[in-house]
């Protein structure tokens, strides 16, 4: 991956537990409004009582969103042990490495801590071990991220970039699915499922590392998946991300000697699917409650006579439905927006914490992720605030305005200063944790020639006969227009470390007529990376549509889900029925 943990003074320290700052913050913050009224539904307290030797060795260096691990960890029954020295390592009776981060510091740290000699120690003695994601790649001999970097050397072979000249977006971000090459245990009647994948770097099978291979996934090529020797394991995707299907395998390896009842599968997994994804707006309300909102093009208040916010239920709770209902991922959009204190707003943080207990799917957060002031004059950065996002659950940072005004000096001085939001935490996170949410609306024109931003024929008249329009960008909730179009910024943002685009359109939102498939054709040909389509899904026929006209990666939708209008489980019977993959 490409993220940079360990060379951070802001990053969480290495091989410690959850992050201090939180109980700081609830120190700090005990008069907080919001604090004092929320309450955890009693629904998430789903741990299961231990016994015996249940006890799970964590290689946890404080990178990225490792809770979620920890999470699906103790919902399986076992308790945690956190390495703090190589000799937790040795005697750990079954260890896992959740890997996030970038390779060479990753390496630095293991080597200067003396914890890299344990791992190939504990390995080569053939002990219980599941490396997942990075904690796979260091495996290996190299990798070609930022080096050549000298990895563990334990299995033959160079971790590489994916190759994006093929039309083949990176990262690669998505449920796909495994081909299963060798008795794994592990992967038993998985390679039916689909799994969630995120990263832009893979090892690639070959007659010198066969021995090991387990599971290969093919994403322009075939790459290592996952390997096995003995009671060594290793999967490229991200088990406690992956569902029903992820906790079956963290299952198997925690308790090999188990025998599981296979789930019949109706649809076999063959490729990449297309995601649909919830989204929840959160806000608080009159009374400072956080409630999931909707808008009406931005707009979240009835139109009553005491103009109250539109509450349509509470965030936990509607995540966790969600999550049983088939949703592939959950974002969450705080459009409270932090105003004075982003990481004083403790119930965001406790709907992130509480949210990840049981919902095993990627979980995205967005609004007020930048650099701020507190009113004692305490600065923080937008990375501080986005690493107390991670360590509360996030697996993604969605940022918005600051987006727009790092694409604008990027494009009026061609430098990138590295100081951005979106620069600092890609660096450090990784471009695949940083997701940048586009607001823009439609500028009708008569000619492209009239404006100087990219413009596109329309597949509609506008409202005076206009063939054309170009996307303004929007910042502050739509409310103020920027000097910069929906494609400029696009383009921009990749060049400037996003993995990911979530594509809105103020003039589509809670219309329910169906995407804006001229700006997601425009913006999604533009670019490399993934593109969600976001706004104006009013029935399961423009999922489909979306996917068929575009080179959408996923698809997102608020209101017709929280409504009950449309399930999502009919939105994918429908993809299903229209020959497009999903996962089920």
């Amino acid at each position: 991956m490409e993220a940079a943990p360990f060379g951070s003074s802001t990053a969480t320290r290495p091989f410690s537990s959850a992050s201090s700052s939180s109980l700081l913050f609830l120190r700090r913050n005990k008069s907080h409004k919001n604090y004092l009224q929320f309450k955890s539904p009693k629904s998430v307290s789903v741990r299961a009582s231990s016994a015996g030797n249940s006890v799970v060795t964590l290689l946890d260096y404080g990178a990225g969103n490792v809770r979620s691990v920890r999470n699906a960890i103790r919902h399986l029954g076992f308790d945690i042990k956190d390495v703090q020295t190589p000799e937790d390592i040795l005697n750990a009776d079954r260890l896992i490495f959740p890997g996030v981060g970038a390779f060479a510091l990753a390496m630095d740290v293991l080597n200067k801590t003396g914890m890299a000699e344990a791992l190939c120690t504990y390995i080569d003695n053939d002990r219980p071990f599941l490396g997942i994601c990075l904690g796979l790649q260091l495996l290996f001999e190299s990798s070609e991220e930022n080096g050549p970097v000298n990895g563990l050397g334990l299995i033959p072979g160079v971790v590489g970039r994916f190759d994006s000249s093929n039309g083949f977006r990176v990262p690669h971000i998505g449920w796909n699915a495994l081909q299963i090459v060798k008795d794994s245990e592990i992967l038993d009647d998985i390679g039916n499922r689909h799994v969630y994948f995120v990263h832009s770097y893979r090892a690639m099978p070959s007659d010198d590392n066969k021995e090991w291979v387990s599971s290969v996934c093919n994403y322009g090529d075939n790459f290592i998946a996952s390997v096995r020797r003995g009671n060594v394991h290793a999967v490229q995707f991200h088990p406690e991300k992956s569902g029903d299907t992820g906790l079956s395998i963290l299952r198997r390896f925690l308790y090999p000697k188990s025998s599981f009842t296979k789930k019949p599968v109706e649809v076999k997994a063959s490729k990449l699917a297309k995601r649909v994804i919830a989204c929840l707006d959160v806000r608080a309300n009159d009374t400072g409650d956080l409630v999931v909102t909707k808008g009406d093009q931005y707009d979240v208040r009835e139109h009553t006579k005491e103009n109250e916010v539109r509450n349509l239920g509470k965030p936990v709770e509607l995540a966790g439905q969600y999550y049983k209902d088939g949703a592939d991922e959950v974002s969450f959009l705080n459009i409270t927006g932090f105003r004075d204190f982003p990481l004083g707003d403790l119930p965001m943080l406790q709907v992130l914490r509480y949210t990840s207990e049981n919902v095993f799917v990627p979980l995205t957060v967005g609004g007020g992720i930048r650099d701020f002031t507190d009113a004692n004059g305490r600065h923080y950065s937008s990375l501080e605030v986005a690493s107390e996002y991670f360590r509360s659950g996030a697996d993604k940072i969605s940022i918005g305005s600051d987006a727009v005004y790092a694409a604008e000096e990027y494009l009026k001085t061609g430098v990138k200063t590295g100081k951005s939001s979106l620069e600092q935490i890609s660096r450090v996170y990784g471009n695949q944790a940083v997701v940048v949410s586009i607001d823009p609306r439609r500028v009708y024109c008569n000619s492209p020639n009239d404006v100087e931003f990219k413009a596109v024929r329309l597949s509609k008249p506008g409202p005076n006969g206009e063939e054309y329009a170009w996307y303004q960008c929007t910042v502050n909730g739509g409310r103020e227009g920027r000097p910069i179009g929906a494609y400029e910024l696009a383009k921009a943002v990749e060049e400037l470390g996003a993995g990911e685009i979530m594509l809105n359109c103020i003039d589509c939102d809670g219309q329910g007529k169906g995407f804006d498939i001229d700006l997601i054709k425009l913006v999604s040909d533009a670019v490399s990376i993934p593109v969600i389509a976001s706004s104006g899904a009013g029935a399961a026929e423009h999922f489909s549509e979306v996917f068929m006209k575009t080179n959408a990666s996923a698809a997102l939708a608020a209101g017709i889900f929280h409504r009950k209008e449309v399930p999502i489980q009919s939105v994918k019977e429908h993809l299903l029925k229209e020959g497009i993959e999903v996962r089920t």
